[in-house]
Order: C-alpha cells, then sequence, then structure tokens
C-alpha cells in the first residue's frame, strides 16, 4: 500500500552523475527510448501517409500513429537532460583548473566525432544518387551540400545562415543544442568572473548572441536552464508521490501529444513544454537515491540504458539519410509511393526499416562516437601536455554528458 507524506526538498552542493542510482538509470534509459522515439515518428512520417488524411484508419494504425508520435517531447527530454548532464556537469568542476578549457574540448568532441563522419556518409549517398557532382564543389549558401553548409552546420548555423546539411531536418535541433552550449559558460562568466572587465565583456557577448538567435533558440534556453537548475536538487519523496509524479506526467503527455503542438519547439508549444519539463523534472529529483544492485530489473534497465545511450546521438543525427536512403533502394517505395496503413506486410516493412537503422546507427557509431573519451584524451594531452587530472578520464561509473 503507497504511503503519502509531504516531500522534502533538499540543495545539492554538487550535481549527481553517478550510475547506480534511479535517476541516473532513468537518464540512461530516456536517453536512448527518446532517440529511438523520434526515428520511429520520422519513419512513419515518411513511409506512410498523414493519419488525417485517412477517411477509416485501422485501430493498429491508429495505435502506431499515436505512440509513434510523442517526438515533440523526445527532443523536449533531450534538452532537459543535456542541461542536466552538460550544464550539472560544468558546475561541478568549475572551480577546477582548466575548467572552460576542458568544457569546450569536450562540447567540441561531443559534436563533431559524429557530425563529421555523419556528413561524409550522407555526401557520399548524395554522390551515389547523383545529387552532387562530386568533381565540382560548391560554397554557395543555398546549397545544402556545400562546403559552407557543411562547415555552418557544425557550427550551428543551420536554419539561421545555411541550411541544414543534406536535407537532415533533424539537425534543427542541433542549432539549438550548440549555441545553449555556447551561452551557458559566458552566462556563468557574466556572473562569476574575477574581473569585472571578464565580466563585462561575457555580458555583452551573451547580449550579442540572444538577439542574433531566432526567439524560440533563445525561448527554450530557459527549458535547458531548468535541466540544470534542477539537477541540483533533490527530492525525499514516498513512493506514493512518485507515483502521483509519474501518473501526473503520464497524463500531461498524452493530452499534449492531442490537443497541442507537436512540430518543431517554437514559440506557441512553450508554455506546454514548460509544464512538461517542470513534472519530468521533479520526478527525476525525487528518484537521486540508489539502486538495489539485486533487483534484476533495474540492473536489466542499467544495461539496456546504458547500451542504447551509448550510441542515441550518432542515431539522431544519421537516421535521415539511412531513411531517404532506405526508401530510395527499396523499389516499391519509388516515386514518392507510401506504404498502405491496411496492409500487415507494410508494417513488417516499416519495421525493418526502423531496426536496420537503429542496427546501422550502432555499427556507425563503433569507429566515431564510441572513441569520444579516447579522442578527448588525446586532445587534452595535446592542449595540457600530460597534465590531466583523473576525474578527467573516462569513468563508467559517472553518467556522460
Amino acid at each position: 500500500m503507497f504511503s503519502i507524506r509531504f516531500p522534502q526538498v533538499q540543495s545539492l552542493p554538487t550535481t549527481n552523475l553517478s550510475q547506480g542510482f534511479h535517476h541516473s538509470i532513468l537518464i540512461s534509459v530516456l536517453r536512448g527510448l527518446a532517440a529511438i522515439e523520434v526515428v520511429a515518428a520520422h519513419l512513419r512520417a515518411q513511409l506512410y501517409p498523414s493519419l488525417k488524411t485517412l477517411p477509416d484508419p485501422t485501430i493498429w494504425y491508429q495505435a502506431l500513429a499515436f505512440f509513434t508520435g510523442f517526438a515533440h517531447q523526445a527532443v523536449v527530454i533531450f534538452f532537459l537532460l543535456s542541461g542536466w548532464l552538460v550544464g550539472g556537469s560544468l558546475l561541478n568542476k568549475l572551480h577546477e583548473p582548466k575548467a572552460l578549457a576542458s568544457y569546450a574540448i569536450d562540447r567540441v568532441t561531443r559534436l563533431w566525432i559524429v557530425l563529421i563522419p555523419a556528413f561524409a556518409l550522407t555526401l557520399l549517398f548524395a554522390i551515389v544518387s547523383e545529387s552532387v557532382d562530386p568533381n565540382h564543389v560548391s560554397y554557395a549558401l543555398e546549397n545544402q551540400y556545400s562546403a559552407t553548409s557543411f562547415i555552418g552546420n557544425l557550427f550551428g548555423l543551420q536554419g539561421m545562415a545555411v541550411p541544414r546539411f543534406g536535407g537532415n531536418f533533424a539537425l534543427w535541433s542541433l542549432a539549438n543544442e550548440t549555441w545553449y552550449y555556447v551561452l551557458f559558460p559566458l552566462v556563468l562568466l557574466a556572473g562569476l568572473a574575477k574581473s569585472m572587465l571578464a565580466r563585462g565583456a561575457a555580458a555583452a557577448t551573451v547580449v550579442l548572441i540572444l538577439y542574433w538567435l531566432n526567439f524560440a533558440i533563445v525561448l527554450y534556453f530557459s527549458i535547458w536552464l531548468l535541466g540544470v537548475a534542477f539537477s541540483r536538487i533533490r527530492i525525499d519523496a514516498s513512493l506514493g508521490v512518485r507515483f502521483f509524479i509519474t501518473a501526473l506526467l503520464a497524463c500531461i503527455s498524452v493530452f499534449f501529444r492531442l490537443t497541442g503542438s507537436n512540430d518543431i519547439l517554437v514559440e506557441d508549444s512553450f508554455v506546454q513544454d514548460l509544464v512538461f519539463s517542470v513534472v519530468f523534472l521533479l520526478l527525476l529529483c525525487s528518484l537521486q537515491f540508489p539502486a538495489n544492485p539485486a533487483n534484476r530489473f533495474m540492473s536489466l534497465a542499467d544495461k539496456a540504458g546504458r547500451y542504447f545511450a551509448g550510441f542515441s546521438f550518432t542515431l539522431y543525427v544519421i537516421h535521415v539519410p539511412l531513411l531517404q536512403m532506405l526508401r530510395a533502394t527499396y523499389i516499391p517505395l519509388a516515386g514518392g509511393i507510401r506504404l498502405s496503413p491496411h496492409e500487415a506486410g507494410d508494417f513488417v516493412v516499416y519495421m525493418l526499416m526502423l531496426l536496420s537503422i537503429i542496427s546501422i546507427a550502432y555499427l556507425f557509431h563503433l569507429p566515431f562516437e564510441a572513441q569520444t573519451y579516447r579522442l578527448r584524451r588525446v586532445i587534452r594531452k595535446m592542449v595540457f601536455r600530460g597534465a590531466m587530472k583523473r576525474a578527467e578520464v573516462a569513468n563508467p561509473t559517472v553518467l556522460t554528458p
């Protein structure tokens, strides 16, 4: 029987990034599930007709459309977890020597070790499909395969100064992420730098960046910052309270899925996403206690979460070019033809494509994303001349931001 008592809120001196806690297991599981949800949603949207266009959709297709319709919430979770892990990690290390330099190395390697090979793969697909002439290098801003677009997407300029590279529409959220990585340390410097000159320069830079960015990116920076803020809060709650928060989060998710704005993150979706974010973070804060290592379910969830979280970023970045490649090579879908929501065999095709994308992404991450820590160590040795701290070495017991 559930016991319900008034929760106790505690401020934490550091963000808890240790594995083996309930919240860390949930974070790993959600990183993987959120990426798979986005892939499943985009795959259904690209292969099947819209549910709204069907006069008499089957029950199973309505169920498929419903359960693959939470991609919007999945991206919000990405931002919240990024704030929790990336922002929380920087706060933990802020007073260490070379903290900001180490942070910059971590962020650049995190993005580029996946983006550069992913863009190269996209370009290869375009050359094979004869969409790009390998003998001609374009620098045109409007060309989605140009060298300018390639570089611009590495620096988070897609959707503002250059198109999304290779027509990869999922890259829109990486512009948000990139600028949040830049803005957060500048905000800290504006408030914590030792000299007034440094504080003023950091504050002025923040203002200039915020003025230049589009309003939606600026607005959702507050969602990212919520993740940072709640990473320093622990809520001691009973099982009954945690169950209530979980049920409330499920109800809110379904309600906004059915009635809210479910495209990319824009001004119109901010209020619903703010409500969703607060409830989600309350749940995360209430789970900051160690899991029982003898519990088989939690142990399995921990292993599965780490496994899928390990290549979730790769899966997110390359699923669109893989989707386009699979669709182009599957003859029955040539010429814009879509799968039938009335044929069970077509659902098998959908599932096989989904599993193929996940499997290819896993294989693709092995020489790249899986080597992130190794690359970071090499760069740190070069930059810091071998003066690395133990905390900077890859530690499997710590959540990876």
